[in-house]
């Protein structure tokens, strides 16, 4: 038989022994002189199993005594729950830390700026010069003048915040005073002022003393910047320019200027300058400390 026939027939069973044991308390009920009543007309008291129902399912009986149904589990309470409950709470945002001697981080500025903001890398190349502003003061030869020392000075590379545009000016003498040079120009740098690379059209005025000629006026050119250390650490600076083009006193100029930096503020600086014109060629040298802005 199966399981679902023996409950319908256990179920039977139970109303129908219900029903006997209501009859019987309703007989052996006492009255108020402590008698027993008789029982009631129309209700008869079972004394078998006939009587009492349980012939109705003779087969689930014994099925009946092995089962054992309980009434006394209590039903869990149920409380209301808000949405926020519902939703586990987000873990805190854990700043990085690094397992690093400390004497590591503090000789390492970009590590410390780094643990204290992530930067915008991409920004930076974009707009952050991998060169830096510089004051330079320094000695100079010029090997073409009878090999007479002087000296030098020059500001480079002054940016307008945010753009390539940068302002330079230079002066160079000899202690005779036989050869003299000093000009400014404005340079406007075409790639992103991060990189390795760079190139810029310049343009600016420069007056030019040497003991064959004299000119000054419009200087027009191009420099061409190497930076294989970012951030000063070291680069290299190509430059053609012209003096007074398209004249009979035109002078074309060209300039190699290398920088090495030996403290973060301070730098070592050569410079090759030639001068080309129809009176003649001249030559400078020069040798200068840079001070990093």
């Amino acid at each position: 038989m199966s399981t679902k026939n023996q409950l319908l027939r256990l179920g039977g069973c139970l109303v129908a022994l219900g029903v006997g044991q209501s009859a019987m308390a309703l007989e052996a009920q006492p009255n108020a002189t402590g008698e027993v009543a008789p029982a009631t007309p129309g209700l008869e008291t079972p004394h078998d199993p006939a009587a009492s129902g349980l012939a109705l399912c003779p087969q689930t009986v014994e099925f009946a005594d092995s089962c054992t149904v309980s009434f006394d589990a209590t039903l869990p309470t149920v409380s209301a729950v808000t949405p926020s409950e519902t939703l586990a709470p987000e873990p805190e945002a854990v700043s990085p830390t690094l397992d690093l001697d400390p004497a590591v981080i503090e000789g390492s500025p970009t590590l410390q700026r780094w643990l204290e903001d992530v930067p915008d890398v991409a920004d930076e190349i974009r707009h952050r010069p991998s060169f830096r502003t510089r004051l330079r003061v320094g000695y100079a030869q010029f090997p073409s003048t009878g090999q007479v020392g002087g000296f030098g000075a020059a500001v480079e590379d002054v940016f307008v915040p945010g753009t390539g545009l940068a302002a330079s000016v230079d002066y160079s003498r000899s202690w005779n005073g036989q050869r003299e040079s000093y000009g400014g120009e404005a340079r406007y740098y075409l790639l992103p002022l991060g990189g390795y690379f760079n190139i810029a059209p310049t343009v600016g005025y420069r007056s030019l003393s040497t003991p064959a000629y004299q000119t000054d006026g419009l200087d027009v050119g191009l420099r061409v910047m190497l930076v294989p250390s970012r951030g000063g650490g070291a680069d290299l600076a190509l430059s053609q320019r012209w003096v007074a083009p398209g004249s009979e006193s035109e002078v074309g100029i060209t300039s190699l200027a290398i920088g090495y930096a030996v403290t973060r503020q301070l730098r070592l600086g050569t410079d090759f300058q030639r001068q080309n014109s129809r009176f003649g060629q001249d030559s400078r040298v020069g040798v200068s400390l840079e001070l990093l802005l």
